[in-house]
């Protein structure tokens, strides 16, 4: 994806606030380890969410970054509980915190980054220019996705053991992991911009549909992408015994003989290939595929008309250009 200017200009912002934070040089082993969870990187795409979305509002962007560096130390905060819990080596090309150091000291750096993103939000009790109810606004909406968050980690883990789980179960785990903290992003950029309640609400329902749809995209292009592009081949959760969207949905409308047999690839230690093909085209059979890629387009475009209510202005456009990017992606 080309960057704007206005994109520039708001990663730079983003990037000189988190590098500002103050951080204490001692104890080492449990800040070095919240510095590198920050620097090891990433697209920053939930503190861009959160300052586009005071400009579409008419708010200053400077008013937005301490939700902004919030909402991005909280998405590390879950980044490196994450690594603990799925046994993760590496993160962005990186070792992870807890294999670069270990499991207790990448649970209490955990802990402090959880903490800090909190005291980001302090910074709106102090300054006049917001309301006690504009101030507590942003404090239950990021508790809100807090919790939210934990509930969509608590069921993914959930599912692992579940013999069966609904298409509608699945959705709100992603709700839960995806999509919440994109759609807290967007509300508290509204919030830190003074915007309606009506506003608040567009776009909180704006980063719902964006989350959702970019997550079952997602498993749609473990099936469908070039490998080359996506990384891995197709059918890589298949081989991995994943339960996704597609699986979910295949195994509600296969019969009992394709069940079967779908059941018993994802059970496999070593799937053959020809196996995983099989099930893809068991999957564009039963329709899962089209599906699928028609839900998906149906969020993003949900996403879209809601943004559509906003005055025309370089934020809205620049959100604009990433939910098409988003929704033509192939890898």
């Amino acid at each position: 994806m080309s960057t704007s200017k206005l994109h520039r200009q708001l990663l730079e912002k983003i990037e000189k606030g988190l590098q500002d934070l103050l951080l204490p040089d001692d104890p080492q082993t449990l800040y070095q380890p919240f510095r590198y969870a920050l620097d090891v990187g990433g697209k920053r795409i939930r503190p861009l969410l959160t300052c586009l979305a005071c400009g579409i509002c008419g708010g200053d962007t400077e008013d937005a970054l301490p939700a902004a560096l919030a909402v991005e130390i909280l998405h590390n905060f879950t980044l490196v509980h994450d690594d603990i819990m799925d046994s993760a080596e590496t993160r962005r090309g990186e070792p992870s915190v807890y294999k670069k150091w270990n499991e207790n000291i990448a649970i209490l750096s955990g802990d402090v980054m959880f903490a800090d993103a909190y005291r980001q939000l302090a910074a709106y009790g102090q300054n006049d220019a917001f309301t006690k109810q504009e101030y507590t606004a942003l404090h239950d909406v990021f508790s809100e996705a807090v919790i939210t968050v934990c509930e969509g980690q608590a069921l993914d883990m959930e599912f692992v053991n579940r013999t069966s789980v609904s298409h509608n179960e699945y959705i709100r785990m992603i709700a839960g992991k995806t999509a919440a903290l994109l759609s807290a992003s967007l509300e508290m950029g509204a919030i830190a911009a003074h915007a309606s309640p009506q506003m608040r609400e567009e776009l909180a329902e704006l980063g719902h549909e964006m989350g959702i749809a970019f997550q079952i995209q997602d498993d749609l292009l473990d099936a469908v992408a070039d490998p080359e592009k996506f990384g891995k081949k197709p059918g890589g959760d298949i081989y991995e015994g994943k339960k996704t969207y597609l699986t979910i949905l295949a195994l509600e409308r296969a019969d009992e003989d394709q069940k079967r047999f779908i059941q018993s690839v994802l059970d496999a230690q070593d799937p053959t290939q020809e196996e995983v093909e099989k099930v893809l085209s068991l999957m564009g059979s039963l329709n899962v595929l089209d599906d699928v890629a028609a839900e998906t387009d149906q969020h993003y475009q949900k996403a879209l008309n809601l943004l559509q209510s906003f005055d025309s202005s370089e934020y809205q456009q620049e959100l604009k250009n990433l939910l098409i990017f988003l929704r033509n992606r192939d890898h």
